[in-house]
């Protein structure tokens, strides 16, 4: 845990300090309002809550949705195909960087997933993929398409799934 807590520390860019720095100021700010208003208790306590809720979403939704718009990419799957002869499915793919950076580094994942007629079972199997594979792309320009290829192996799985691909990019 504590790796995985320096590692996300160290990973942080400058608009994440930013957007901390911004959370903890309307924290103090509507503490303070709150304070100057004790009068109107109604008031205050909203004051008192939306601190709080501020607080504890503000950096979490705020800090996804900025990584979102700073490092926009989409991912396309070309092929998938299962190999005869050893346990493995060979996926490939595209990454395009849609940007106004340039990415240090793009973790692409390939997720296998169970694929069932229920709608609702589908669902779920996107949510826990059964196979999962990653590459690491360094060095991906802005407005630049790289193409992929991932083995995921060992793939035992005899029935129906799916494949999906996702990236997150710095």
């Amino acid at each position: 845990m504590k790796i995985k807590v320096q590692s996300f520390i160290d990973g942080l860019i400058t608009y994440d300090y930013i957007l901390f720095g911004s959370v903890l100021t309307l924290f103090v700010l509507f503490i303070v309002l709150a304070i100057l208003l004790r009068r109107k208790l109604m008031l205050a306590i909203f004051l008192v809550l939306l601190a709080f809720v501020t607080f504890l979403l503000g950096p979490t939704l705020g800090y996804i949705g900025l990584h979102k718009f700073l490092f926009k990419n989409h991912t396309e799957l070309i092929e998938q195909k299962k190999l005869n002869f050893s346990q493995a499915v060979v996926v490939k793919g595209r990454l395009v960087n849609d940007s106004n950076f340039d990415f240090k580094s793009c973790k692409i994942t390939a997720s296998a997933y169970k694929v069932t007629p229920n709608k609702y079972k589908n669902y779920i199997y996107k949510l826990k993929p059964f196979k999962k594979m990653s590459i690491v792309e360094k060095d991906i320009k802005k407005g630049e398409t790289r193409e992929f290829k991932i083995i995921v192996e060992p793939f035992t799985y005899k029935r129906d799934y799916n494949i999906s691909l996702g990236a997150n990019c710095k």
